[in-house]
């Protein structure tokens, strides 16, 4: 399950980000406990995420302190081994923070959202996958379903660095997989936060100026790329 995934392992793309979240793990060996404190940005299904990666891992907890303020998560656990010993070494305590990182982050949803509908065939989504590689975008999460012939995959994708997808190598990547097939439901928080904070008037001598984030929005929306499809 959350564990098993074992995507905590993975080396991430941005080594600093800014809202990635901070896990801390204090070993109160005397007491028979560990305390384990997750500072985040709040979203749905985060605890269950949370706490089921505690659970694969064999941890008991018996206390736990949930607070929000905002957008963001505070969230506190007290755990032991089933066997009721606390973390016994360092390598242990560095594995359970990569694997709650991994948990918190792992739903995050990063990137312009595309969706391809389309007929199921064999090596499809490797050759989904292998277009955007080869035109620099990196998958951040997927979302794959099959019902009969028919296959729906959600993908969320950025640039090679983590930023926001040039709209340009996102048109070239529908051409080629098809226009019908891959569609864009919605572009990244990041873009549009950016957009709003670019579209806001500067006013010069009385006169108000048009920002360039504006004129941009205003062409992806005349190409169709932040069309929403239902």
């Amino acid at each position: 399950m959350m564990f098993a995934d074992r995507d905590y392992e993975r080396k991430p793309i941005l080594q600093h980000k800014v809202d990635s979240p901070v896990v801390t793990v204090q070993n109160w060996a005397e007491r028979g406990y560990s305390v384990v404190n997750v500072q985040c940005k709040d979203r749905t299904k985060l605890l269950f995420d949370v706490v089921c990666t505690l659970t694969d891992m064999q941890y008991v907890m018996f206390h736990a302190t949930i607070n929000t303020a905002g957008d963001k998560a505070y969230l506190e656990f007290y755990i032991r081994h089933t066997d009721g010993s606390p973390i016994s070494s360092e390598p242990e305590r560095h594995c359970l923070i990569q694997c709650l990182q991994a948990a918190v982050e792992r739903r995050t949803s990063e990137g312009v959202w595309l969706e391809l509908c389309t007929s199921d065939r064999q090596g499809l989504l490797a050759d989904v996958t292998r277009t955007f590689r080869e035109n620099g975008l990196n998958v951040t999460r997927a979302e794959i379903s099959t019902t009969k012939d028919t296959t729906l995959n959600v993908f969320y994708v950025t640039d090679a660095i983590g930023n926001v997808a040039d709209p340009k190598i996102i048109e070239a990547v529908r051409q080629k997989i098809g226009l019908g097939n891959l569609k864009v439901k919605k572009l990244s928080l990041q873009y549009h936060e950016k957009a709003e904070r670019e579209e806001q008037a500067v006013g010069v001598g009385g006169a108000v100026l048009l920002s360039l984030g504006s004129i941009v929005r205003r062409n992806l929306y005349n190409l169709g790329l932040i069309k929403s499809y239902s």
